[in-house]
């Protein structure tokens, strides 16, 4: 990869899309082993410009110059001031909710423009997807000018939170005598979260931008604690995202997920390196024992022991020793630009782990045990674990980030297919852009080339032990899948919502039947092949077939075993399948019963190869 030139896959264009799927694929995933996507150089250094001057350079500015703490350039007087990291909080969810920090530009499948975000929840009629059919209020799947108004309120409250002075409070000043400068101004923070919590009960996509799960606790304490238990709840917040993130990437899926992230590094490493990461490339591209070390020696057990250290140590060395390790541990994960890009949320924790564990160590005063209350310590404990437990006990019921499973790879996730032409009825959705090769298009790609560039995602999904299990879904269901048109559903999502971050809670059947009720396909012309998450108790896991125009048509599930064995591009034929529910055979499926072995469960069915 030059600077400016990508590194396209080396197929003849003129006849690689007329290649059976499994070929394609096989290409594909050959190609992305040793180029990922094959991006131009230039698209990662329009990220660091992006978070060196947006991020950094304007927040570190605006934040410095409303809150009486010296310049900007003088660090060494403000970082460890506690409005400084308060605001740098809120800088980051406003970026967030604005839709200008994660899940931002190519990288994150938004071509043209490379911003979804507000230009589509500041617009009135583009696609809302309330996250409980039962909250009064919350009917429907159209933006209103009321949610608008909502949302762009939201966005007015942290805002303001940002740019007033602060009040130096009584707990403040007894923790902190010196200290002039104060905390944020708990009424703009006040506003913020109940206007968060309006907006998300309307639109579960706004509240899943704006970090939600993390921000929003922060806001509370800020607005609810003295200074030093606030200080010490931040901890316990932090140290929480990265324990239970940990926690979810036990099990076979996280290990899938490295040589294909590092594959994609733009950088770094080199081509040998990205080799060693699969078993046998070409022949066998399942990760390396390599790939072992890496996922779960300097993954898991960094982001589950470090946390704790800094939780717990008193001597200085021990945590400072912790702080460059998880430090090290973001700017790794930064380094590889993963396809989400949540840079702006890895580069606060580089500065939230300085700031809480070396600014306000426990040694000083700022140990569990310093908390004020042992009923209110326990239930900020309990509130901050609820969601992440129910999440990988009930994955059908909690979203992907409140679950904290951060690119653990054990994520809901789809592909969608089209008939031929029927991608085209998606243009009758109100959004500021279009489908994702029509976007490549305008760009000035030539149309064969933006379709292989598009089917390079579903080489990445392919790589990840869920896109094994779609695949088979689809060859088993789908009897045109070759002539059909494949997409990878979480870039797909971001057309017509305009975010997405791995979680396909966002794209599961309430959206499809959004696109329906604008688009009306015919039956058969949009199908989808959806998965929800393993619970992490469970050795399967569960998908269903949708079609847009009949609804769920399919239930059924595999064992993740089976998927995590398959090579990518299922050389050895899709893996087993458990159909638990069908639909009548008006469904646009194929009558398996010829090539499997079908044994009646439920009467449900087992479907095997």
């Amino acid at each position: 990869m030059g600077f400016k030139t990508a590194e396209f896959p080396p197929v003849d264009t003129s006849t690689f899309l007329h290649q059976p799927l499994r070929e394609r694929i096989k290409a594909l995933t050959l190609h992305w082993v040793e180029y990922g996507f094959g991006s131009p150089r230039m698209i990662a250094a329009t990220y660091l410009v992006k978070i060196a001057v947006l991020w950094l350079l304007i927040g570190s500015i605006v934040i410095t110059a409303t809150s009486g703490v010296g310049w900007f350039w003088q660090v060494d007087q403000w970082w460890n001031q506690p409005i400084v990291y308060q605001k740098a909080i809120i800088w980051t969810m406003l970026l967030e909710a604005i839709g200008l920090a994660g899940s931002w530009g190519p990288t994150a499948g938004k071509f043209k423009p490379m911003t979804g975000g507000i230009q589509f929840w500041a617009r009135p009629g583009t696609i809302r997807l309330r996250p409980w059919a039962w909250v009064p209020g919350t009917a429907g799947d159209t933006r209103t000018v009321f949610d608008v108004v909502v949302y762009l309120g939201f966005l007015a409250a942290l805002a303001t939170a940002l740019v007033l002075p602060g009040t130096v409070t009584p707990a403040l000043a007894a923790a902190l005598p010196e200290n002039t400068s104060g905390l944020v101004q708990t009424t703009p923070v006040i506003v913020a979260i109940a206007l968060l919590v309006i907006v998300g009960v309307r639109d579960k996509t706004i509240a899943v931008a704006s970090r939600i799960e993390q921000y929003l606790p922060a806001l509370v304490f800020f607005s609810v604690l003295s200074f030093v238990d606030m200080i010490i709840a931040l901890k316990l917040l932090i140290v929480a995202v990265w324990v239970c993130a940990g926690i979810s990437k036990f099990g076979r899926h996280f290990v899938n997920v490295i040589p294909p992230m590092l594959s994609n590094t733009p950088f770094w490493p080199p081509r040998w390196l990205k080799r060693a990461l699969y078993r046998d490339f070409p022949r066998d591209v399942r990760p390396s024992k390599l790939a072992h070390f890496m996922a779960h020696a300097m993954g898991t057990t960094v982001e589950i022991a470090v946390p704790l250290v800094l939780l717990f140590s008193q001597n200085f060395w021990v945590t400072l020793a912790a702080v460059v390790l998880i430090v090290g541990f973001h700017l790794f994960i930064f380094s590889t630009f993963p396809l989400a890009v949540p840079l702006e949320w890895n580069t606060l924790f580089c500065y939230a782990a300085v700031f809480l564990f070396l600014g306000f160590p426990a040694r000083s005063g700022y140990a569990v045990t310093d908390f004020s209350n042992g009923w209110l310590l326990a239930g900020i404990v309990a509130a901050l674990l609820f969601f992440p437990a129910l999440g990988n006990l009930r994955p059908d019921k909690v979203s992907f980030l409140p679950s904290m499973r951060q690119y653990a790879g054990n994520w809901a996730s789809a592909l969608w297919t089209f008939t031929p032409g029927a991608e085209k009825k998606l243009d009758a959705v109100i959004r500021p852009t279009w489908n994702q090769v029509d976007q490549l298009v305008q760009l000035g790609y030539a149309p064969e080339i933006a379709e292989i560039t598009m089917q390079q995602t579903l080489a990445w999904r392919s790589m990840h032990s869920q896109g094994r299990g779609l695949f088979s879904v689809l060859y088993r269901v789908l009897p045109d899948i070759e002539t059909r048109t494949i997409r990878e559903g979480e870039f797909a999502c971001n057309s017509v919502i305009g975010f997405n971050f791995g979680d396909g809670h966002l794209h599961d059947e309430s959206l499809i039947r959004a696109l329906q009720s604008r688009c009306h396909f015919a039956p058969g012309e949009f199908v989808v092949v959806w998965v929800e998450s393993q619970a992490i108790h469970a050795d399967f896991q569960e998908y269903k077939v949708i079609d847009a125009a009949r609804g769920v048509i399919e239930r059924g599930r595999w064992r993740v075993a089976d998927a995590v064995a398959a090579q990518p591009w299922l050389a050895d034929g899709p893996i087993p399948l458990e159909r638990s529910w069908r639909a009548d055979a008006k469904a646009p499926t194929t009558d398996v019963t010829n090539s499997v072995r079908t044994v009646s469960r439920r009467r449900g069915e087992r479907v095997s190869k």
